[in-house]
């Protein structure tokens, strides 16, 4: 199984969602187009979509939730807290008291809550029952052209920073390298970092690049697309699956700011598209 094949579906089972899933075994036009069919569904129809998130919220040592006075106000749900110690999250409501695993959902009353983010910085994203955004998503069709085997070079000193994954969450990332490749007879170059995934044991090597169809025809912040190994340093770059972060289906997400460097002259007209005009309310329940 592949590294991005593992952090999907550490995100669509473990996180019940908060990455979509991507980079399926196979790298045909069907194994694409059938991924992109997955998403679209997961989005209309998961309790953890991006559609249907109402905020995202810093958990600092403790949170209020429930009644109106609360900091987070949750209708139908009594009074209660969230709390961090030495790392660990509580989600505490009367005299009850449940552990909150980063990274999983949990439902409360109509709403669902998960926690992410490191220890010290942990977020709490709040998810209503019904869709709160009506974006749909759109991509550019296939292209066999638009996928290259890479080489990952090797940062000479791979230092950790911190900064937002798709899902806007602050991570603690490292610098992992770069890959070059040839885009219409020139030489391009791209800085690839590592990002963590649900556990210690994995993560994913993440492209966040810009190109001349950013703010036009794509999100105006840029895409994000993984590295797929082939094995050693060797990996396949699949603009096909260059993907929008969350911010792009519901500004109740931060969003990542572009990476320095990672500007492309030339437009990539592969994978998602965004349509803009901003965020109708669904009809749909």
């Amino acid at each position: 199984m592949s590294a991005p094949l593992r952090f999907a579906l550490a995100a669509a089972v473990g996180i019940a969602g908060a990455v979509w899933p991507l980079a399926a075994g196979g790298q045909s036009r069907t194994a694409v187009e059938q991924e992109r069919r997955e998403f679209a569904k997961w989005l209309r129809a998961a309790p953890l979509s991006p559609r249907r998130a109402v905020g995202v919220v810093p958990i600092g040592a403790a949170l209020s939730f429930g009644p109106p006075t609360a900091a987070v106000p949750l209708s139908g749900i009594a009074a209660g807290e969230l709390v961090e110690r030495e790392g660990r999250l509580v989600l505490r409501s009367g005299a009850s008291e449940q552990a909150l695993v980063r990274g999983r959902g949990v439902a409360l009353g109509a709403w669902h809550l998960l926690a992410s983010g490191a220890p010290g910085h942990s977020v709490v994203t709040v998810f209503a029952a019904e869709l709160r955004t009506g974006k749909e998503p759109s991509w550019f069709p296939y292209d066999p052209q638009a996928a290259a085997p890479v080489t990952l070079i090797p940062a000479p000193v791979p230092a950790t920073l911190r900064l937002l994954a798709p899902d806007g969450t602050e991570v603690e990332a490292s610098e992992a390298g770069s890959v070059s490749l040839r885009l219409e007879g020139k030489a391009e170059t791209l800085r690839v970092r590592r990002i963590p995934g649900v556990s210690d044991e994995e993560s994913e090597l993440e492209i966040f690049f810009r190109d001349a169809t950013s703010g036009r025809t794509t999100y105006p912040a840029g895409r994000f697309v993984a590295l797929i190994p082939l094995g050693g340093d060797r990996y396949l770059l699949d603009f096909n699956r260059a993907r929008n972060p969350f911010c792009a289906y519901n500004t109740a997400y931060p969003c990542p700011a572009p990476w320095r460097g990672n500007a492309l002259p030339l437009a990539i007209r592969a994978g998602e598209r965004y349509l803009g005009g901003g965020f109708e309310p669904s009809s749909r329940p």
